[in-house]
């Protein structure tokens, strides 16, 4: 049995709560904590960069407080604060991560050091060493590889699209589990493939909302809107800027830029970063099985990031004259050779800066978003500020699920409560009434430093008898599945109840001691336990047509022919005209894929009429037929027919499945022999007599009011009935109903 201090799950983030860069979320469940995600803040350049590692302990070793920390992809908003954390603060666990996370993440860690440390001037920052040392605490792990951290924390990634390498972990600890996105994109671009998971039904789903409030128009528009705002540009002389990431959204562009310029066999010369060429080869070709199947299948023939219109570039072309395009990196317009040039290109109109993806708030790309539908001025560095006379454009090509995506994933996972986490505040406010509307599942998103709690369910492993489950499987057989099904299916009892009809195990739990607690079923717990076992059976009995009403034998088989031809019912049955069997029984389902009652033997006797219909739709169950007695036998199910004048019929309770099979059997029948029953829709229902079979035992008597040694009995006549209700007393006025 689960103890209490594994009955919830506990959250903090340190980064991402109700905002978007430096991701950091700390996961406590079954004894183990999880950190997800390490990343930087690109909009600050104080110590607000990092995640406040003070919430998770002050003084304690950080060894002792996080049992793992897990990176989503290379991205630095998700990484970049790795080294600092490993390194200076102090964390000598294990780090996880996808292959091709761990190739490029060191590389993107090198060049924001750079940039923050030799042209900032910035300190308190790790160094290259300590990039090193973090990457060797790294273990590399494949999609849908289970890895162990100790005995009980499980650990698998799911592909995430986005960019190359990114994935979306499920973490379990126990019988609690959560699943963790990080950026992901739930549709395919033009080298990466759409998410992929699968329904793992987790505790807690923690998702990104960068984009939680938008749902983008087709990617073809926004394709052919941006190659023709490029043209646009370059035709009227002037040069076009376009901020991206080393890898991700550059690729993609490219691929888009290169085709255009192969097909209009333009001459207006396009660049990207220095070094990006020869780092996205080296990486595609490395990790060729993580791009989407139009890559790999045409990798061997033609690479698709061997661009013929697109060349490196150098610093020094910022300054020539005439028009050109430019893919620069970073992709926010924060730091690098995009911010650098910039400040060159903003100040003339002919110019254009077309922003591809989010912005983080603080950034020059977010203020120029800001302030695009004028000319501004904007400041780009402290103290430095420059007039910005070009066009600025934002059109999304951003790798994030957008709310459709998002709503998606919720729907492929079915997790039990729901945590959003990288968006703005008031998106998230949205997207959360949407999903708790929508789905009716606990929606949280709590701001950074704020801890929230999670209860999750607790389970008791309990061993269950034998014989209880031989009962399961061969008594309680599931008769709400046609027999034509069950033919179909070679074994049909046992395959169709495991496939198609999981059902509720019913039994007595027994719990002594310290024994590990065990279901048994009614006969076995109560010879255990020493009392006599009770049973509940009911019983019901309606009349037939009077004989002067009957028809003779040929009769009814000329009236069923008749009745049954004149109305087609789904599945190849019929049914009568002049007969509501809604209303007549409105208690019971009537099978219309059965097909219409017929009789081909010269014995038209009610008993054997029901014998072989009986025999057909109760299989596999066996049916036995004693004509001394008229009676049918089926389990606990005696039906008799007195002179075919009275119809009755009792069963134990725990039959009640196959008696509802009878009974709608028996109905069929009657209806289609005696078309005339349709005259006794006004007459009274009829209600069952109930019989209580109980044992002398005073202490047992006395326990309950359902187990006194008297019981009431009522009899009525009708039609069969629309439901059944069992009765018992002690003498006082006391009833049970159960409808059916």
């Amino acid at each position: 049995q689960s103890s209490s201090s594994t009955s919830s799950i506990r959250v903090v983030p340190l980064g991402a709560g109700q905002d978007v860069g430096r991701s950091c979320v700390v996961v406590s469940l079954g004894g183990r904590t999880v950190m997800f995600d390490c990343g930087m803040h690109m909009g600050y350049q104080d110590e607000r960069r990092f995640p406040d590692f003070t919430h998770l302990a002050k003084a304690t070793p950080m060894d002792q407080v996080i049992d793992a920390v897990i990176i989503t992809h290379f991205h630095l908003d998700h990484c970049g604060a790795l080294p600092y954390f490993t390194e200076m603060v102090g964390f000598s666990g294990p780090v996880f991560m996808t292959h091709p996370t761990k190739a490029i993440c060191p590389i993107l860690l090198e060049d924001y050091r750079k940039i923050s440390v030799e042209r900032r001037g910035l300190t308190d920052f790790y160094t290259s060493k300590n990039i090193q040392d973090c990457m060797d605490k790294v273990r590399a792990v494949h999609l849908h590889e289970t890895v162990y951290v100790g005995d009980d924390m499980e650990v698998k990634a799911y592909y995430a699209g986005h960019v190359l390498g990114a994935a979306m972990f499920y973490v379990r600890v126990g019988e609690e589990s959560v699943v963790y996105t990080g950026d992901y994109n739930m549709t395919p671009d033009r080298h990466l493939g759409a998410a992929s998971i699968d329904k793992l039904r987790p505790d807690l789903l923690i998702t990104e909302t960068t984009y939680g409030t938008t749902i983008r128009d087709s990617k073809r528009q926004r394709e052919r809107d941006l190659l023709k705002r490029i043209h646009e540009c370059v035709k009227g002389g002037g040069k076009v800027l376009i901020p991206v990431f080393a890898l991700g959204r550059a690729q993609e562009l490219c691929i888009l830029v290169e085709s255009y310029w192969q097909r209009m066999n333009l001459k207006v010369p396009v660049y990207f970063s220095q070094g990006l060429t020869q780092k996205a080869n080296f990486y595609y070709r490395l990790f060729i099985g993580w791009t989407n199947q139009k890559i790999k299948q045409t990798f061997a023939e033609r690479n698709m990031f061997d661009f013929k219109h697109i060349k490196p570039f150098e610093r020094s072309m910022a300054d020539k004259p005439g028009p050109m395009v430019l893919f620069a990196t970073p992709g926010m317009l924060h730091a690098g050779l995009s911010l650098d040039v910039f400040k060159k290109w903003a100040g003339d109109e002919r110019n254009m800066v077309i922003i591809p993806g989010y912005c983080v708030v603080g950034t020059v790309g977010n203020k120029l978003l800001a302030g695009r539908r004028q000319q501004t001025r904007i400041e780009v560095e402290k103290g430095q500020s420059i007039d910005v006379k070009c066009k600025i454009r934002y059109l999304s090509f951003s790798a994030h699920a957008d709310a459709k995506g998002i709503l998606q994933l919720v729907r492929q996972l079915e997790p039990r409560n729901i945590m959003l986490v990288h968006g703005e505040k008031s998106k998230m406010q949205t997207l959360k009434q949407k999903i708790m509307s929508e789905f009716r599942i606990p929606c949280y998103d709590p701001p950074n430093g704020t801890s929230i709690e999670i209860r999750t369910r607790q389970s008791v492993l309990v061993h269950l008898s034998k014989s209880l489950l031989e009962q399961q499987f061969y008594r309680n057989t599931p008769f709400d599945t046609p027999a034509h099904e069950y033919r179909a299916a070679g074994q049909p009892g046992t395959q169709i109840f495991g496939q198609q009809h999981a059902q509720p195990v019913s039994g007595v739990l027994v719990m002594r001691g310290d024994e590990p607690p065990r279901v048994l079923n009614a006969d076995d717990a109560a010879e255990e336990l020493g009392v006599c076992a009770h049973q509940v059976r009911v019983e019901v009995s309606f009349d037939l047509p009077c004989a002067q009403g009957r028809v003779s034998s040929s009769e009814a088989m000329d009236t069923s022919h008749a009745s049954t031809s004149s109305t087609s019912q789904p599945g190849g049955g019929s049914a009568s005209s002049n007969v509501e069997d809604d209303d007549l029984f409105p208690g019971f389902h009537f099978d219309l894929d059965r097909p219409a009652y017929t009789t081909t033997s010269t014995d038209t006797s009610l008993l054997h009429t029901l014998s072989v219909e009986l025999t057909q739709w109760m299989f596999p169950v066996p049916v036995h037929v004693d004509e001394e007695q008229n009676q049918i036998h089926i389990r606990s199910i005696c039906l008799e027919v007195e002179e075919d004048v009275r119809l009755k019929m009792g069963w134990n309770h725990e039959d009640q499945l196959a008696a509802d099979q009878c009974l709608s059997v028996v109905r069929d029948v009657c209806i289609r022999r005696y078309p005339e029953l349709d005259l006794l829709h006004d007459q009274d229902v009829l209600y069952p007599e109930a019989h209580l079979d109980t044992c002398s035992d005073p202490s047992i008597a006395s326990s309950s009011a359902s187990s006194s040694s008297s019981s009431t009995t009522s009899t009525t006549t009708g039609i069969l009935p629309d439901r059944l209700e069992t009765e018992t007393s002690t003498g006082s006025e006391h009833s049970g109903k159960r409808k059916r």
